[in-house]
């Protein structure tokens, strides 16, 4: 990971999170996939209730996502270290409302991913994917010839056995990303 402040230059979480999730408040447990340094973390506590799980394989994020929560006083972001990849998110199934999965689909086995959220999200839940786009330039991210376009992305999720799956224009907010949303 950059630096934070670099890393945070190339979202505005909370516009994006208004595209993605809706503004106003959200009813229910969100997981997101790979926390980092909880760019969105603590912005989509912010707007529930729920737990939100935060997941991440490095430790050195957690505990920045910990530490950031308790000097928020968001007591329901719940950072836990996690390899998601090999061992799933460790949620009973069917127990979260929302799934948020930024920056992660260049992973090997992205299917697998989704199907893990999937399974993870309860009836009607709904999954928030936003990746670099590969279309143009970036700052960061990784190489062009991996990123998933939203055509992947789209086809992925249908294998996923996700419905009602859409691309959203997320600029000015994230200008180098893609945004999509999808329904389990």
């Amino acid at each position: 990971m950059p630096e934070e402040a670099y890393w945070e230059s190339f979202f505005n979480a909370e516009e994006a999170l208004d595209v993605l999730l809706g503004a106003g408040s959200l009813t229910g447990d969100i997981v997101e996939f790979g926390c980092g340094y909880g760019t969105f973390t603590l912005p989509a506590a912010r707007r529930t209730q729920g737990i939100v799980t935060a997941l991440d394989i490095e430790p050195q994020m957690v505990t920045r996502v910990r530490e950031k929560a308790v000097r928020l006083d968001l007591p329901n972001v719940h950072a836990s270290l996690r390899d998601f990849v090999t061992e799933g998110t460790g949620l009973n199934t069917g127990s979260q409302a929302y799934a948020l999965m930024f920056n992660l689909l260049h992973l090997e086995r992205p299917v697998a991913l989704l199907q893990e959220a999937h399974r993870a999200l309860g009836p009607g839940g709904q999954i928030a994917i936003l990746h670099w786009r590969s279309d143009i330039s970036t700052p960061r991210g990784p190489s062009a010839e991996i990123r998933p376009s939203p055509d992947d992305c789209r086809a992925w999720l249908e294998e996923a056995n996700f419905y009602d799956i859409c691309v959203v224009e997320l600029h000015p907010s994230c200008p180098y990303h893609f945004g999509m949303m999808a329904r389990r």
